[in-house]
């Protein structure tokens, strides 16, 4: 079942980073991204935060299963959504701990298409008539 955006609207929420928290929709899921680094995942209405040691520290009794058939096991942080505070603490740890995105190449400009020339003729060549019969 994909995650409601009336989901990711109550976490943004319950987080309550403003503008810092990001989201993006992906495959009817979404990322969640602080200062645009990737830290947690919204899967079937569930709310996964990135493993680091920032989740093992600040809540290991945490749940863990997988966002997404053939993933990794991530901290499922449900039971912090109704605790502000500490879901804020754990979603900036663990960006603390994320690496810097990495820079955008800059889309390249399209070759410009050769000015088209006339076509070049070949030069005639005449074959001599078949007799008359």
């Amino acid at each position: 079942m994909p995650t409601s955006a009336d989901f990711i609207e109550y976490v943004a929420e319950q987080i309550a980073l403003g503008a810092r928290l990001t989201h993006r929709k992906m495959f009817g899921e979404y990322a969640l991204y602080v200062d645009a680094k990737v830290v947690a995942f919204a899967c079937d209405n569930s709310l996964f935060i990135k493993p680091s040691p920032a989740a093992e520290s600040l809540a290991p009794r945490l749940p863990k299963g997988p966002p997404y058939p053939g993933a990794k096991d991530y901290p499922v942080a449900d039971e912090l959504l109704d605790d502000t505070e500490s879901l804020r603490r754990l979603i900036l740890a663990t960006a603390d701990l994320m690496p810097e995105p990495k820079p955008k190449s800059k889309p390249r400009a399209k070759a410009k298409p050769a000015a088209k020339s006339a076509p070049k003729k070949r030069p005639a060549t005449r074959r001599p008539k078949p007799p008359a019969a």
